[in-house]
């Protein structure tokens, strides 16, 4: 009998909860043994050639790049986890929300104090386009369970994976959602 799939993706953020997963040291050891490991950054596989049983997203989407991966994991993932802040919120990359986004390109590339004065905001057909703004996962497609934390605890990834390994919906402890 086949093993599970699990796949993994990182969008706009800083690869934070993806470290986590990491973090689970020894146990990184008996997830192999759980489960196949399908698209991640982890092996550098890039393309699908099959439906997995659960996928992790990280980030959120700050472009049309971003919303094009997102929605190509979503339709590959049977069980599709939002992991860490950004993915939930849009976590820091969502500060530039706070104003337009003409005025953030302008504060950085024409007014800052590196750029100042060269007047240039850059527009080239291979740099994706910027939305107007960063925006979490579920506002572009089906989330089924939120893992919160800017990272997620190396534990609190371990016990969601485990439960949904065994077909539980996760329900993390207190301790392990507590942040100090």
């Amino acid at each position: 009998m086949a093993k599970p799939r699990l796949a993994t993706c990182s969008l706009c953020g800083c690869f934070g909860c993806h470290m986590s997963l990491l973090d689970i040291d020894e146990r990184l050891v008996e997830l192999i043994d759980l489960i196949d490991l399908d698209v991640s950054p982890f092996d550098d596989k890039k393309k699908f050639d099959q439906t997995v049983d659960i996928g992790l997203v990280e980030g959120g989407c700050a472009n049309e790049f971003n919303v094009q991966v997102l929605r190509e994991f979503r339709k590959h993932c049977r069980i599709l986890v939002s992991v860490g802040a950004c993915a939930i919120s849009g976590g820091i990359p969502a500060m530039r929300n706070l104003v337009g986004l003409r005025e953030c390109l302008e504060a950085v590339y024409l007014k800052g104090p590196i750029l100042e004065g060269t007047g240039v905001i850059p527009n080239d057909e291979d740099l994706p386009l910027l939305l107007d703004r960063v925006y979490p996962c579920h506002e572009v497609v089906k989330i089924d369970h939120f893992l919160p934390g800017c990272p997620p605890s190396a534990d609190a990834i371990w016990k969601t994976i485990t439960d949904l390994l065994a077909g539980r919906d996760p329900v993390l402890p207190y301790r392990l959602l507590k942040y100090e």
